[in-house]
């Protein structure tokens, strides 16, 4: 247990469930970390890493879709730099078509011939009449583009059980059968075996605004009927989750659904300062990035906090807990659709983007997807498009330097972090995560969250006997600071020197607001 002295008291932060094992200790203003091998300790899910892709905005059209006539260069429509940007990321999982878009789209209108397709009036996202140009197959044949697995949220707000299952069967199904014909029909010869299937959306808001017993016995309803058509056992059913610190939805849910029904609970969680004034996403001051990041490392405690409620009945962690929408909520950009939610992406971002992964890491028992909302244009994303320029932000540099925790083995960390204090009011200022991977290679990312001090960190690396160290850095000189179309390659990752190795010890100096990953075998 680490614990965290704050203006109201104390809030504990359990790292992970291996501290018995662990030492904790600081002096001589560095943070000491020690680093211990565990047998026990979980793999790092890859699925963790995973995206969104909501209709909304640009992130589908005019984003990841310019269509197959576009001078863009394309495949089948889908824009060739973001497939290449996105694979280099490795990404594991991608989500669609919502988001509370999910819940009014009905997927045979995006299906068959183009002049068939009837539109619809996008109500959530800015009026827009969305054509269905881009639909499942669009879709599924995009992530294998991607090299990605899909993960379908389903219509349970404004659809049907038969609807979701027709769906499953349409996608899924390799016999013979009305949807898999119909699929040949469109075609598509052989079933995308689609995995992952989401049984609605924020059903306690836009999704229905139900309440918790009454969702837990749609979701029981809906799951009934897409189980795997060829009963192999393959689909994993997710349910709708709490927002941020409902505890009684997901009470309610662990203790109304049956295990075997049930393969993942979602929760939904933003760092948003104030959802009637949510600040700027360039042009913000100290203040605002303190409570941005205060609501950011809130995912500690949620995480903590819900996973225990899992715990009590399901104490064999068979349920995922995924948190398939994350991420920072800002102002949009001047000039810009309000429903279109697209906004920059600063150093700010990056820090947070750091700090929640190395969270979601070391809750690797629980934790075992999530998707950062959203990937192409909208909200916290890591990719934006002017026309024909694309830019990668400072989160999708994190994305990529973190990428080597994937499928890597959790190395399970103890630490007292120094506070990052403002206004009479503090935050732990180091967040740090480690792994071991199938290679042998250790990595340890560390993120420092404070504005304006830097911060030593000490590793004891003898348990581990890790030489060859080498490290990157993800900094700048202001927090404000930011990738744009005039000059793309502002933020970048680049190798870094600020650390020392003596007697197994090794010591990284991490600037204000900036993420070292560390390296060595």
């Amino acid at each position: 247990m680490v614990e965290f002295k704050f203006k109201n008291g104390f809030l504990k932060v359990l790292v992970i469930n291996f501290i018995a094992c662990l030492s904790v200790y600081s002096q001589n203003n560095t943070t000491l970390v020690t680093i211990n091998k565990t047998e026990d300790a979980p793999v790092i899910s890859k699925h963790i890493y995973g995206h969104f892709a909501e209709h909304l905005g640009r992130c589908i059209y005019d984003g990841f879709f310019v269509g197959d006539t576009s001078k863009i260069a394309n495949t089948n429509g889908v824009r060739n730099d973001i497939v290449e940007a996105l694979k280099k990321l490795q990404i594991p999982n991608l989500r669609w078509p919502g988001g509370c878009f999910a819940d009014t789209y009905h997927w045979k209108d995006g299906v068959g011939p183009l002049d068939q397709r009837p539109t619809i009036v996008n109500t959530w996202w800015g009026g827009v009449t969305e054509d269905n140009s881009f639909g499942t197959h669009d879709f599924l044949n995009m992530c294998e583009l991607l090299e990605t697995e899909p993960y379908l949220s389903g219509n349970v707000g404004s659809g049907t059980v038969q609807e979701l299952a027709d769906w499953v069967q349409y996608t899924n199904f390799g016999g013979k059968s009305p949807m898999s014909d119909l699929r040949k029909e469109n075609g598509r010869k052989e079933p995308w075996k689609v995995k992952y299937w989401g049984i609605g959306n924020e059903a306690w808001g836009c999704g229905g605004n139900m309440t918790a017993d009454y969702y837990a016995n749609e979701y029981r309803k809906y799951a009934t009927f897409i189980s795997d058509w060829e009963n192999t056992g393959r689909i994993v059913r997710i349910a709708s989750g709490a927002s941020s610190n409902d505890y009684n939805w997901t009470e309610t849910l662990m203790k109304n659904i049956p295990i075997n029904m049930l393969g993942g609970l979602a929760l939904h969680h933003y760092s948003v300062i104030d959802w009637n004034k949510k600040g700027d996403a360039v042009s913000f001051t100290e203040e605002q990035y303190f409570k941005t990041m205060t609501e950011a490392l809130k995912m500690e405690e949620l995480v903590t906090q819900h996973a225990a409620i899992m715990d009590t009945y399901d104490p064999n962690k068979k349920v995922d807990l995924v948190v398939d929408e994350w991420g920072g909520w800002y102002e949009v950009e001047k000039g810009t659709n309000p429903g279109f939610l697209y906004q920059q992406n600063t150093m700010r971002d990056a820090v947070l983007a750091g700090a929640t992964l190395n969270i979601f890491n070391n809750h690797a028992d629980r934790v075992r997807m999530a998707n950062l909302a959203q990937c192409v244009n909208v909200l916290q994303a890591v990719i934006l498009t002017k026309e024909a320029k694309m830019i990668l932000t400072p989160t999708y540099h994190i994305m990529e330097m973190y990428k080597v925790h994937q499928d890597a083995k959790l190395l399970p960390i103890a630490f007292e972090s120094p506070l990052y204090t403002f206004n009479n009011e503090s935050l732990p200022a180091i967040s740090v995560s480690a792994s071991k991977d199938n290679n042998g290679l250790v990595h340890v990312s560390m993120v420092n969250v404070d504005s304006k001090k830097e911060n030593k960190i000490e590793i004891d690396l003898n348990e581990l006997a890790v030489k060859n160290i080498t490290a990157k850095v993800l900094t700048s000189k202001t927090l404000q600071d930011h990738n744009s179309f005039d000059n793309p390659t502002k933020i970048q990752p680049t190798n870094y020197k600020g650390f020392e190795v003596k007697k197994g010890k090794l010591t990284v100096t991490i600037p204000p607001f900036s993420i070292v990953m560390i390296e060595g075998k």
